[in-house]
């Protein structure tokens, strides 16, 4: 399905998911995923069909725990096993599209490279560690203020994402 929908332009594609959501469920709830590597490098990853870079994560699935899903996703993304249960940040509302998205914010501290670690896939264009205090110039705003929070130890610094 994604490499049909990588056909339009990103834009066309970010509202035809935004859409498809409102119809099957007015309040969605998703992940992201905060990993660093042996330098203290944190994961950022650049999807196919959004401008910017972003932490891992996307939807929690029927029946999974927010957890679970983050674990799930940091797989799924970029081929990063979990050795321990991420650790719950806090929980955003995200005002941006439709504002019916929660964001729940997870650490995870100990995990081991798996099949697809690092490797381009269908959903993701690019997935790299970086200096926290290098970031790309095109890390979203979000990115960059919980990875703040995260330097401060303050979480949630707000309560929309």
């Amino acid at each position: 399905m994604l490499a049909w929908l990588s056909r339009f332009p990103k834009q066309m594609i970010k509202g035809m998911i935004e859409t498809a959501g409102l119809l099957r469920n007015p309040l969605t709830m998703g992940v992201r995923i905060i990993v660093h590597d042996e330098n203290q490098r944190v994961l950022l990853v650049r999807h196919s069909y959004l401008k910017g870079w972003y932490l891992p994560g996307g939807g929690i699935e029927t029946g999974e725990t927010a957890a679970q899903s983050a674990e799930r996703e940091v797989f799924e993304e970029v081929g990063i096993r979990a050795l321990g249960r991420p650790r719950l940040l806090g929980l955003y509302l995200n005002k941006g599209g439709l504002g019916r998205d929660h964001v729940a914010l997870f650490e995870l501290e100990h995990w081991e490279p798996a099949e697809g670690f690092l490797v381009a896939n269908r959903e993701i264009e690019e997935a790299r560690f970086f200096d926290p205090a290098n970031l790309p110039d095109d890390a979203t705003d979000a990115t960059r203020r919980r990875l703040d929070e995260l330097r401060k130890g303050v979480f949630p610094s707000g309560a929309h994402w």
